[in-house]
Parts: C-alpha cells; sequence; structure tokens
C-alpha cells in the first residue's frame, strides 16, 4: 500500500511540477516576488499531495524566526526546501551552483532570489556569498542555508562545513538552528505516512567565535533532529 501511495504521489508531484515549469514561465520576465509567489503555490500543491495521496502531513513546533536573520537547516531530503521556504517569508536560499544550470528548476531558483556558491571556489565563493548574504539581510530578508551542504540519512554522522560560520561572522545577526526528521518519512520514492516534524530552535545570538558558534548550533541541531527521528520511528515501529 505504502508503495501504490508513494507511486500515486510521484505521479502528481510530476504533473504538478511540468504544468506550473511551463504555465508560469512569463514570471521570469516580471518583478522576482512574482517568480516568489510561483514557487510557493508550487510547495504547497506538492504538500496537499503528499498529505492526500500519501497520507504524510507536518508539524511545526518553536516560533518562526523573524526576517532578517541566519536559518540553519538540519537536511535529510527534498521536504526540507520546500516546506521551509514556506514557513520563512522569501528568504534567500543558499545552493549549490550547479543546481542553477537544471533547465526550468534552475532559472526559477535563480529568479527568485536564491544564492549560488561554487563549492570548489575557495575562498573567492565564501566571499562573493557573503557579499550576496549581506545584500539580503539589507533588504530585510532572512538567509537559509543547510550547513552539511547535502542531504544526510536520518541519524547519520554529521559533517558541518565551515560556511555557515563565515555567514554568522560576516552578518553579525541571530542564528537560529533547525532540526526535522523528514528522512523518516520522505526516504526516496518510497513517502510513509505519519507526520514530519519541523523544529526551529533557540536562536543562537551574533557575537560568538567561530569555533564556539559551530559547536553550539551542530549540538542544537544534532540533538533534536536525533531526538525527532527516534520519536518518529517509534511511531511507524521502524
Amino acid at each position: 500500500m505504502t508503495f501504490l501511495r508513494s507511486a500515486i504521489f510521484f505521479a502528481w508531484f510530476a504533473l504538478v511540477s511540468a504544468t506550473m515549469a511551463i504555465l508560469f514561465l512569463p514570471v521570469l520576465a516580471m518583478p522576482r516576488k512574482a517568480t516568489v509567489w510561483m514557487s510557493r503555490q508550487w510547495s504547497a500543491l506538492v504538500f496537499w499531495g503528499l498529505r492526500a495521496f500519501a497520507g504524510t502531513g507536518f508539524e511545526v513546533r518553536g516560533p518562526r524566526p523573524p526576517d532578517g536573520v541566519l536559518v540553519a537547516s538540519k537536511h535529510m531530503s527534498m521536504w526540507d526546501t520546500l516546506a521551509l521556504y514556506l514557513m520563512l517569508d522569501d528568504p534567500a536560499v543558499v545552493l549549490k551552483r550547479g543546481l542553477t544550470l537544471i533547465p526550468f528548476y534552475g532559472w526559477y531558483v535563480s529568479k527568485a532570489g536564491s544564492i549560488a556558491i561554487d563549492r570548489k571556489g575557495g575562498a573567492q565563493s565564501l566571499r562573493a556569498m557573503a557579499a550576496a548574504a549581506k545584500k539580503v539581510i539589507a533588504q530585510g530578508r532572512s538567509i537559509l542555508i543547510f550547513p552539511e551542504g547535502t542531504r544526510k540519512q536520518p541519524a547519520a554522522a554529521p559533517d558541518y562545513k565551515p560556511g555557515v560560520a563565515g555567514l554568522y561572522g560576516q552578518l553579525g545577526v541571530a542564528c537560529v538552528p533547525a532540526a526535522l526528521n523528514s528522512g523518516v518519512f520522505w526516504a526516496g520514492f518510497i513517502k510513509r505516512p505519519g507526520t514530519i516534524v519541523l523544529e526551529f530552535l533557540e536562536p543562537i545570538p551574533p557575537g560568538l567565535r567561530s569555533r564556539d558558534f559551530m559547536t553550539l548550533l551542530e549540538a542544537r541541531i544534532e540533538t533534536a533532529s536525533n531526538a525527532l527521528v527516534a520519536e518518529a520511528r517509534a511511531h511507524l515501529n521502524l
């Protein structure tokens, strides 16, 4: 049954994505906000199908972050990007440059105001990321970054990259950690029924040394995410 429901959701996801990508091409010639609106509608429709066909809903815990902060989240599945884009008010998502080269998808994320980075660019790439992030913060928008740089399996060993500390030090704003357990439910093709939890944690104030910041950030995200994963697995009897 789970496989069948996952297949129906996949068909819904493909239909919605392809239809909107083509029908809304004109928004790419409009002001950026038009693309942001389209992206949020796409995310909402994907989540509707996820609940209706796969039986997978979600819950948000903790106060939602204000505008103009750095949000650093655990990353387990594609669900995370969609959910955080909906929960935050027009964030700039830090993503690898290669994603912007994907037809349609790359066009929309670029127009929406994401921050693309070249992971092999070294210090120059980090400087460019910081400069772009400062402009976003000056606009009153938030920055969304996944500190590990890629998706990780639930409860896998953490691998936090220093880029988030560089942004934190350069921007001088609070950092809101976010924990989640999406990987238990959105497991590749398989979508398990249940409730994904996204939890916004206690903000980290600006001004900490990079090493202290990284230690605190990783501890908060990993502790909370592992607890949420254990909660989900117990519910599913995994």
